[in-house]
C-alpha cells in the first residue's frame, strides 16, 4: 500500500477544520440533458454511477494520523469505499430555478466531510428548468484545492459529444501520481500562493534588505493616498466577524466578451473589470444594510507575476492587496481606482528579486495562516475584507455522457474573519461568479449576484458610449414608378382660382 505525507500547508487544513469552518472547496457544474434524453436518463446515471467501482487517486485517499515523531499525517489507498455514501441523488421541485439551486448547495456547502473516508462527495441534483441537471462536488483542501480538483473532473469529459459517453465518471479518471506535483504554469489562487510563500521559507538570509526596501516602499505614502494598499489597514466590516457553520451559495454568469468590450472602453485588464463588478455590487449590498464603511473594503488577490530576474519567461504566484473603490459612486472613478492600485501592488512585487518576491508572500500569507492556527480570525483588524479570485478555465464546451456542461461555479471556504469568498471561473466564452458567505452574516446574500449584473449594467453606461442611430437610407424606387409614387404621395397642386370681373349692364 502506497503512502503519501502531508506537507505543513495541507496539515494546517486539517488541524483549523471545525464545525463552523469546514475547510472543503467545491464545484457546482451545470448540464444541459442531451437531445432526446430517455424519461429515465437520470436514474441510469445514478446506477452507472455506483456500480463503477474503479478508483484512482487522489479519489481513493483516506487519512491515517501518525503516532511516531512525524506528527503530519499520511495519505493512504483505500480499497474499501461506499460509494452509496460518496455519491448521492437530490432534486429540487420542479421546474427549480437558480436561487432553489443556490439554496440547496448552501446547504450541501454547509456540512463537514467524513475525515476517515476519502474526503470527497458527490451530489446528483435534477429538476432544474431548462431540461438541466448539475453536479455538485466537494473535496477537502488538504485533499486537493478547488482549481486542480477542477481540472481533474475536466478528465472525465471531452469536447466531443459521442465520445463523453464512453468516459468513466471522474474517480476513475483521475491521476495516478500525487496531484501536489510540481507545475511549470501555477494557476492563480490562494492555495498556490500560501504554497509557494512555504517554499519561501528556505530562502537565505540575504534576501532581507531587499525586503526592508520593498516594504518601505508599500509604506511609503501611507495616510497620503499616493502609495499602495498596506495590510491591516482595512476597515471593519460586516464580512469580517466570526462565523458559523450555515452557509449561502448564489451564482451569476457573464459573456466573456461583454467583459473584453468594457476592458477595452477602459483601458484595463479583465481583473480589474471583475474586481469593480464585485466592488460595485458589495457597496450596493452593504449600503442597503446601512453596514458601508467610510473607508473602501479592500480584497486580496492571488496573481501571477513575473519577477524582475525571471530571465526564463516562467510564472510565480503572489499575493497582493487592493481596493475595491466601495467608498466611491461614480461606477468609472471607482474602476479608474481599481485599476491604479492593483497596477501599483504588481509592479511594486514585480520590481523585486525571485528569491525577495517569494519570502514577501510569505509575510503577507503569514498573518493569514496564523489567524487560522490560533483561531483569532474576526476578533482583530482584518488584514483585508475579502479574497476575490479569477480563475481561467477550459476555452471551448465539454460534454459529460452526451450532456453539454454549460457553467462551472466554484465554491470556496469561509473562515473567521472572511465571511464572503468570491471566485470566479471562465469557461467556454463566459464568466462564473460563484459567492459563498455565512449564512447569519449576509441574509439576503443572494442579492449580490443581481446587484453585480447591476453594477456591470452601471459601469458600460459610465464606460462605453450609447451607440450612435443608424440613418436611414431613403428607398430608391423601382424604373418607372417614380411618377406613379410622386402622385399618389403628393396630390397635384389646383390652380388658384380668381374672381371673374363682369362688365355693369349699360344704362
Amino acid at each position: 500500500m502506497t503512502s503519501v505525507r502531508l506537507n505543513p500547508l495541507d496539515s494546517a487544513w486539517l488541524f483549523t477544520e471545525s464545525r463552523a469552518t469546514p475547510n472543503h472547496v467545491g464545484g457546482l457544474l451545470q448540464f444541459r440533458l442531451p437531445e432526446g434524453a430517455p424519461k429515465d436518463y437520470m436514474r441510469q446515471l445514478m446506477i452507472e454511477f455506483r456500480d463503477h467501482r474503479e478508483f484512482t487517486a487522489p479519489w481513493n485517499r483516506r487519512l491515517k494520523y501518525a503516532f511516531n515523531k512525524n506528527p503530519m499525517p499520511v495519505w493512504i489507498e483505500d480499497d474499501d469505499i461506499d460509494l452509496e455514501y460518496h455519491v448521492r441523488h437530490a432534486a429540487l421541485p420542479w421546474p427549480g430555478s437558480e436561487r432553489e439551486l443556490g439554496e440547496l448547495v448552501g446547504r450541501l456547502q454547509s456540512t463537514p466531510l467524513d475525515l476517515s473516508r476519502p474526503p470527497w462527495e458527490c451530489t446528483l441534483i435534477e429538476g432544474l428548468e431548462g431540461d438541466r441537471f448539475a453536479l455538485f462536488i466537494k473535496m477537502h483542501h488538504s485533499l486537493i484545492d478547488g482549481v486542480s480538483g477542477m481540472k481533474l473532473l475536466q478528465r472525465a469529459m471531452s469536447p466531443d459529444r459521442e465520445k463523453s459517453r464512453k468516459l468513466p465518471p471522474f474517480w476513475a479518471a483521475g491521476l495516478p501520481r500525487p496531484t501536489r506535483a510540481h507545475d511549470d504554469n501555477p494557476l492563480p489562487t490562494v492555495a498556490n500562493a500560501a504554497a509557494m510563500a512555504v517554499d519561501a521559507l528556505r530562502g537565505q538570509a540575504r534576501t532581507v534588505p531587499q525586503l526592508v526596501v520593498a516594504f518601505g516602499r508599500m509604506l511609503k505614502g501611507l495616510g497620503s493616498g499616493e502609495g499602495m494598499v498596506v495590510p491591516f489597514t482595512s476597515p471593519q466590516s460586516v464580512l469580517n466577524g466570526r462565523v458559523r457553520e450555515k452557509r449561502r451559495f448564489a451564482t451569476q454568469q457573464f459573456p466573456m466578451e461583454r467583459l473584453r468590450n468594457l476592458a477595452r472602453a477602459a483601458e484595463c485588464t479583465l481583473n480589474d473589470v471583475v474586481l469593480a463588478i464585485c466592488g460595485g455590487a458589495l457597496r450596493r449590498f452593504l449600503e442597503e444594510r446601512g453596514d458601508l464603511p467610510a473607508k473602501s473594503l479592500t480584497t486580496g488577490i492571488p496573481v501571477s507575476v513575473r519577477p524582475a530576474d525571471d530571465d526564463r519567461g516562467g510564472n510565480a504566484i503572489t499575493f497582493i492587496i487592493a481596493t475595491l473603490g466601495t467608498d466611491i459612486a461614480d461606477a468609472r472613478e471607482r474602476l479608474a481606482a481599481i485599476r491604479e492600485s492593483v497596477r501599483r501592488a504588481k509592479e511594486h512585487v514585480q520590481s523585486l528579486p525571485k528569491q525577495a518576491m517569494l519570502q514577501y508572500t510569505v509575510l503577507l500569507m503569514a498573518p493569514t495562516i496564523l489567524t487560522l492556527l490560533t483561531g483569532i480570525g474576526g476578533r482583530t483588524r482584518p488584514m483585508f475584507n475579502i479574497t476575490i479570485s479569477n480563475v481561467p478555465g477550459p476555452d471551448q464546451p465539454l460534454y459529460f455522457r452526451g450532456a453539454e456542461l454549460v457553467a462551472i461555479y466554484p465554491a470556496s471556504i469561509v473562515t473567521h474573519g472572511q465571511a464572503l469568498n468570491i471566485t470566479c471561473e471562465s469557461y467556454a466564452g463566459a464568466m462564473n461568479f460563484g459567492f459563498t458567505g455565512c449564512h447569519s452574516s449576509l441574509p439576503s446574500m443572494q442579492r449580490l449576484a443581481v446587484y453585480a449584473t447591476e453594477a456591470l449594467e452601471e459601469l458600460e453606461a459610465a464606460v462605453m458610449p450609447p451607440p450612435k442611430p443608424a440613418r436611414k437610407s431613403p428607398r430608391k424606387a423601382a424604373p418607372g414608378t417614380a411618377a406613379k409614387t410622386a402622385k399618389k404621395a403628393v396630390p397635384p397642386k389646383k390652380a388658384p382660382t380668381r374672381p371673374s370681373r363682369r362688365k355693369a349692364p349699360p344704362t
